[in-house]
């Protein structure tokens, strides 16, 4: 995981302690109080600033929705990379050419996803799918699918395989997903749309990211 950058803590305002007024009219009181309630109301608009600030982050909070349309193949035992080509939805979260999944604010995200997994092969196969944040291998971010044997020669075992995490992300920051499998049989399909009943063809892989929290504090 990347380390967190040094943020500060959201702190409500204290409300002010004002000063007691005296029997008489005096300006310096009239001062006085004034600036105390300016001292507060300046609070109150830092602290609506931050809300509202990093585009928006903590009330209109990012996310994406990404998927493709395209079958993906590999070679055995080849860590390659799940690409997607479609942007479904998108808010401060964005896809690139390498399908890389890159935020624009700094937090704790939720990716999740789910692939189309396909196995044509008369022997059972396993699939290893997991993630990458900047280039690196996050550890133990790896799943171990087995797929069974095909029914028959026109009938391939089929399944759908997904699960979330949370990440910790930086500004800039990407994740990609990438897979293995033991045999080149074993591929990611898209199914078009069928009938017997009617129903709308299966995307090869959807992922999202989801703006959760901003990220905790860095105590030194």
């Amino acid at each position: 995981m990347v380390t967190p950058n040094k943020i500060l803590p959201l702190l409500p305002p204290k409300a002010p302690n004002l000063p007691i007024g005296p029997s008489t009219y005096t300006q310096e009181y009239v001062n006085q109080l004034l600036n105390v309630l300016r001292l507060y109301f300046n609070q109150l608009d830092n602290m609506g600033s931050i809300l509202a600030g990093q585009g928006g982050a903590f009330l209109n909070n990012p996310y994406g929705a990404f998927s493709s349309y395209t079958s993906q193949s590999t070679t055995a035992n080849t860590a390659t990379l799940v690409t997607m080509t479609n942007t479904d939805f998108a808010n401060g979260v964005s896809l690139n050419g390498s399908s890389n999944m890159v935020v624009t604010n700094p937090g704790i995200y939720n990716m999740q996803f789910s692939v189309q997994v396909e196995n044509s092969d008369v022997a059972p196969q396993d699939v290893f799918i997991w993630l990458r944040q900047n280039g690196v291998d996050i550890i133990g971010s790896t799943g171990k699918v087995g797929m069974p044997a095909r029914k028959n020669p026109a009938d391939p075992s089929h399944d759908i395989k997904g699960w979330n995490y949370f990440l910790s992300m930086n500004a800039g920051d990407g994740v990609q997903i990438y897979w293995s499998t033991t045999n080149a049989n074993v591929t990611i399909p898209t199914y078009v749309a069928s009938i017997l009943p009617t129903k709308p063809s299966t995307a090869s892989v959807v992922a999202t990211m989801s703006f959760v929290s901003a990220l905790p504090p860095v105590i030194n």
